[in-house]
């Protein structure tokens, strides 16, 4: 059976020593959020993920979903006990302002226990996961009416919620659909159509289900310019707050998947159901965004959190499992055979998912700061600094996290042998899981076409001549530190890399767009592996000043240091991979005819 811990140590490290959270006691809730209460909050979250979601997920996985004749969908056994114990504790509205019952505290910490839930249990922690994307689009674009309506209940987890955006002939190229809405005349519209790969999109868990969708009014515009925002809840909703009569909305199938069992992915039938605009009209893909990119950072973190998980089962096994001899000598005499875990090889495999694990950990937190200042801050100089960031590191972050973590958690089902591709170890769940992060919410190839064809050239390329600016400004303020050389020299050089592609790219898309598009997915990668280089700098400076004031626990903060030392000796290289592949264009890409394939 695997087993999940939290890494609370490190995640307290990254907020306080690293990141210094204390300075933003400036913004909205930050100033509640003491060290004392952080701690307390991590700590909570972290044991509510470990004892009562974590023993639910291999039931998740073996159970499923199952949908009745009359269309609803009950979840796996003690998903309901689980689930309510999440939305019993506050959890749901952990960074929702107090006047719709939430608890106001900063999104950063949101974004750790979300990493915590999607360990523990992944298909269980897109239920809440989804619910408070949906909040996040009701905040910004719902009325004044829609907000009171529904915020409170989701809040608290009465009621839940999901997106509703694609459809069987059309995912990514959402001008496709054809989902129409129809005036009712008295402010409301019926909505007819059929989604699918709706997650969450019937089940047992709440009361009510707030379902945002995406429609075309009748008459609208083709393509995305013609496509609109609709709240359209499972049971409508009386003007006194209490539910009323069922909508014309229901589950026609539970989608057969590979993974992520547990979560109820639906074919969402819409029959003339009611529903009200959110947001102005043929603006839905704005408003909608606020969601997508709410869930496009929700899913990169689902990659840290399955490769965390498969990380430390893999770590597990390769401490007690016997086989072979240390290739100095017998490690253990008094035993048949050595663990597995003297081994250089197997040493790389597990040094290459925990280094990436703790940058990726570091590059989240960092993103989540930024989100807050970007919504709680009065500076405009400092929101339009962090909404750069954003912009140009939601991609990185969906798209790299995601692709590593899938490939971690495949590299740590390896260190099992043969009992990794037997069920009941369940390091088989954790590959089958992972996989659907690089695919949903924008499959990775589409995120990587975003980073390079929207967000780098987005206001003259503003962010990423700021991002590049931080990096080598660190690596230049600390070239001298003998601490930190190590580190800002190898970084520096990858740094040089990014550069040079930067430029490439400048140079040779726009004359030949598919030199864009042949280099995207490298792009992003080199972009990714440089941000995580940069976190290993300020990691190690945040170490190399706790060793310089006698804080710490020395054996810890050294082993910090050697992981980061081999992220820069052995991961960061590939940089230069990267860029040469970056930088071959794209004839060979593009020279075989599509009949030859």
């Amino acid at each position: 059976m695997p087993s999940y811990k939290a890494p609370v140590e490190d995640v307290l490290f990254l907020l306080n020593d690293v990141f210094g959270i204390a300075r933003y006691s400036n913004l909205p809730g930050f100033a509640e959020a003491t060290p004392d209460v952080i701690e307390a909050v991590i700590a909570e979250g972290a044991k509510l993920c470990e004892e009562v979601l974590a023993p639910l997920n291999r039931v998740g996985d073996t159970e499923g979903c199952t949908r009745h004749p009359d269309g609803s969908v009950t979840t796996p056994k003690g998903f309901k006990a689980g689930y309510d114990a999440y939305a019993g504790g506050g959890w749901m509205g952990l960074s929702m302002p107090a006047e719709y019952g939430g608890q106001g505290l900063p999104h950063t910490l949101n974004s750790v226990m979300q990493e915590f839930a999607s360990s523990a249990n992944l298909a269980l922690g897109m239920y809440p996961g989804l619910t408070q994307g949906a909040m996040a689009a009701l905040l910004v674009h719902g009325t004044e009416e829609q907000k009171r309506t529904y915020l409170p209940k989701m809040v608290e987890g009465t009621w839940t919620g999901t997106m509703n955006l694609t459809e069987p002939h059309c995912g990514t190229d959402l001008g496709l659909l054809k989902t129409k809405a129809v005036p009712n005349g008295d402010g409301s519209y019926a909505l007819t159509g059929t989604k699918i790969f709706i997650s969450a999109g019937e089940h047992d868990l709440s009361e009510n289900i707030v379902h945002l969708v995406l429609a075309r009014i009748e008459g609208a515009p083709a393509g995305t310019k013609g496509i609109s925002l609709f709240v359209v809840p499972k049971f409508l909703v009386g003007p006194d707050g209490t539910l009323g009569g069922r909508n014309g909305v229901s589950c026609g199938a539970i989608e057969h998947k590979m993974g992520i069992h547990g979560n109820a992915t639906c074919v969402m039938n819409y029959d003339g159901a009611t529903g009200w605009l959110v947001g102005e009209a043929n603006r839905g893909l704005n408003a909608m965004f606020v969601m997508m990119n709410e869930a496009r950072l929700a899913v990169g973190i689902q990659g840290l959190g399955q490769s965390e998980v498969a990380y430390q089962n893999a770590v597990a096994y390769a401490r007690d499992r016997l086989q072979g001899r240390a290739l100095t000598g017998a490690a253990a005499p008094d035993k048949p055979a050595d663990p597995i875990i003297v081994h250089p090889d197997v040493r790389r495999t597990l040094m290459t998912i925990r280094a990436f694990n703790e940058a990726a950990r570091a590059l989240v937190i960092w993103t989540a700061l930024q989100a807050d200042i970007a919504h709680r801050s009065e500076d405009p100089a400092a929101r339009q600094a962090a909404e750069d960031h954003m912009g140009l590191l939601t991609p990185v972050v969906k798209g790299v996290l995601t692709d590593r973590g899938f490939s971690n958690a495949v590299d740590a089902q390896q260190m099992f042998g043969g009992h990794g591709y037997i069920e009941e170890w369940g390091m088989s769940q954790f590959v089958r899981d992972a996989r659907i992060a690089q695919i949903y919410e924008g499959a990775n190839g589409i995120q990587a076409m975003d980073l390079v064809g929207r967000k780098l050239p987005r206001d003259g390329g503003r962010a990423m001549m700021r991002f590049l600016a931080e990096v080598e400004g660190f690596c230049k303020e600390n070239a001298e530190d003998e601490a930190l050389k190590a580190y800002c020299a190898p970084l520096m050089k990858s740094l040089g890399h990014l550069q040079q592609a930067t430029m490439w790219l400048m140079q040779n898309a726009m004359a030949k767009p598919d030199n864009a598009g042949a280099a995207a997915t490298d792009y992003m990668h080199l972009m990714g592996l440089v941000a995580m280089g940069y976190m290993w700098g300020r990691i190690a400076k945040a170490v190399a000043e706790k060793k310089r004031s006698g804080e710490g626990i020395a054996e810890r903060l050294d082993a910090r240091l050697a992981t980061g030392r081999f992220y820069v000796e052995r991961v960061l290289p590939e940089t230069g991979t990267r860029l040469a592949r970056i930088s071959a264009g794209s004839d060979a890409v593009m020279a075989v005819p599509a009949e030859l394939f």
